[in-house]
Protein backbone atom coordinates (compact mmCIF):
# COMPACT_ATOMS: atom_id res chain seq x y z
CA UNK A 1 0.00 0.00 0.00
CA UNK A 2 1.00 3.62 -1.27
CA UNK A 3 -0.26 7.08 0.61
CA UNK A 4 0.60 9.89 -1.16
CA UNK A 5 0.41 13.39 0.21
CA UNK A 6 -0.16 16.44 -2.47
CA UNK A 7 1.07 20.16 -0.90
CA UNK A 8 1.19 23.19 -2.85
CA UNK A 9 -1.88 24.06 -4.43
CA UNK A 10 -3.47 27.81 -3.97
CA UNK A 11 -4.22 30.27 -5.95
CA UNK A 12 -2.10 32.62 -8.74
CA UNK A 13 -2.73 35.09 -11.33
CA UNK A 14 -2.37 34.28 -14.86
CA UNK A 15 0.86 33.91 -16.11
CA UNK A 16 2.57 33.03 -12.92
CA UNK A 17 4.07 29.61 -11.29
CA UNK A 18 3.24 27.32 -8.61
CA UNK A 19 5.21 24.24 -7.70
CA UNK A 20 2.63 21.22 -6.10
CA UNK A 21 4.62 18.39 -4.55
CA UNK A 22 3.47 14.57 -3.56
CA UNK A 23 5.11 12.78 -0.73
CA UNK A 24 4.62 8.95 -0.77
CA UNK A 25 5.22 6.51 1.82
CA UNK A 26 7.24 3.08 1.03
CA UNK A 27 10.31 2.02 0.79
CA UNK A 28 9.40 1.14 -3.13
CA UNK A 29 8.38 5.08 -4.97
CA UNK A 30 11.55 4.26 -7.51
CA UNK A 31 9.35 1.41 -8.54
CA UNK A 32 6.43 3.37 -9.51
CA UNK A 33 5.77 5.73 -12.50
CA UNK A 34 4.15 8.52 -11.09
CA UNK A 35 1.42 11.12 -12.69
CA UNK A 36 -0.29 14.42 -11.92
CA UNK A 37 -3.83 14.16 -13.36
CA UNK A 38 -6.39 17.02 -13.10
CA UNK A 39 -9.90 17.40 -12.57
CA UNK A 40 -12.31 20.90 -13.30
CA UNK A 41 -15.29 20.95 -11.71
CA UNK A 42 -17.67 19.59 -14.55
CA UNK A 43 -14.60 18.04 -15.89
CA UNK A 44 -13.03 13.86 -16.18
CA UNK A 45 -10.01 13.39 -14.58
CA UNK A 46 -7.28 14.22 -17.30
CA UNK A 47 -3.96 13.37 -17.58
CA UNK A 48 -1.07 16.08 -17.01
CA UNK A 49 2.31 14.55 -16.91
CA UNK A 50 3.81 10.91 -15.82
CA UNK A 51 7.31 10.13 -14.84
CA UNK A 52 9.14 6.37 -14.68
CA UNK A 53 11.34 6.08 -11.47
CA UNK A 54 14.03 4.17 -13.06
CA UNK A 55 15.26 6.83 -16.01
CA UNK A 56 13.30 9.91 -14.80
CA UNK A 57 11.95 9.92 -18.21
CA UNK A 58 8.68 11.84 -18.22
CA UNK A 59 5.88 12.70 -20.67
CA UNK A 60 3.29 15.33 -21.01
CA UNK A 61 -0.43 16.24 -22.46
CA UNK A 62 0.03 18.48 -25.44
CA UNK A 63 -2.01 20.92 -23.35
CA UNK A 64 0.79 21.76 -20.48
CA UNK A 65 3.65 21.07 -22.62
CA UNK A 66 6.65 23.50 -22.50
CA UNK A 67 4.84 25.18 -19.67
CA UNK A 68 4.83 21.96 -16.96
CA UNK A 69 7.70 20.03 -15.70
CA UNK A 70 7.75 17.03 -13.71
CA UNK A 71 10.69 15.97 -11.35
CA UNK A 72 10.98 13.76 -9.16
CA UNK A 73 13.79 13.05 -5.89
CA UNK A 74 13.76 9.31 -5.18
CA UNK A 75 15.82 9.91 -2.34
CA UNK A 76 12.59 11.97 -0.44
CA UNK A 77 10.11 9.84 -2.05
CA UNK A 78 9.14 13.06 -3.56
CA UNK A 79 7.43 14.35 -6.91
CA UNK A 80 7.24 17.82 -8.08
CA UNK A 81 5.07 19.60 -10.48
CA UNK A 82 6.53 22.98 -11.69
CA UNK A 83 3.82 24.97 -13.58
CA UNK A 84 4.55 27.67 -15.22
CA UNK A 85 2.84 30.33 -17.20
CA UNK A 86 -0.50 29.48 -15.53
CA UNK A 87 -4.00 29.37 -17.40
CA UNK A 88 -7.13 30.00 -15.84
CA UNK A 89 -7.68 26.88 -18.29
CA UNK A 90 -5.33 25.21 -15.73
CA UNK A 91 -7.67 25.54 -12.65
CA UNK A 92 -8.34 22.47 -10.92
CA UNK A 93 -7.76 19.93 -8.46
CA UNK A 94 -4.30 17.93 -9.19
CA UNK A 95 -4.21 14.65 -7.56
CA UNK A 96 -0.75 12.81 -7.67
CA UNK A 97 -0.89 8.95 -8.75
CA UNK A 98 1.71 6.09 -8.43
CA UNK A 99 1.49 3.01 -10.77
CA UNK A 100 3.08 -0.32 -10.70
CA UNK A 101 3.06 -0.23 -14.68
CA UNK A 102 6.26 -0.13 -15.95
CA UNK A 103 6.80 2.61 -18.80
CA UNK A 104 4.86 5.88 -18.75
CA UNK A 105 0.84 5.46 -18.37
CA UNK A 106 -1.29 8.08 -18.82
CA UNK A 107 -4.87 6.81 -18.26
CA UNK A 108 -6.20 6.96 -14.74
CA UNK A 109 -7.16 3.32 -14.59
CA UNK A 110 -3.53 2.02 -14.45
CA UNK A 111 -2.69 3.98 -11.36
CA UNK A 112 -2.98 1.95 -8.64
CA UNK A 113 -2.93 4.74 -5.88
CA UNK A 114 -3.46 8.27 -5.36
CA UNK A 115 -3.58 11.05 -2.82
CA UNK A 116 -6.60 13.64 -2.06
CA UNK A 117 -5.45 16.20 -4.25
CA UNK A 118 -4.52 19.79 -3.90
CA UNK A 119 -6.34 23.21 -5.79
CA UNK A 120 -4.73 25.02 -7.84
CA UNK A 121 -7.13 28.37 -8.81
CA UNK A 122 -5.37 30.55 -11.92
CA UNK A 123 -7.37 34.42 -11.63
CA UNK A 124 -7.56 36.06 -14.70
Amino acid sequence: QVQLVESGGGLVQAGGSLRISCKASGRTFRSYAMGWFRQAPGKEREFVATSRGSDMMAYYADSVKDRFTISRDNTKNTVYLQMNSLKPDDTAVYYCAASLIVGLPTTPHRYNFWGQGTQVTVSS
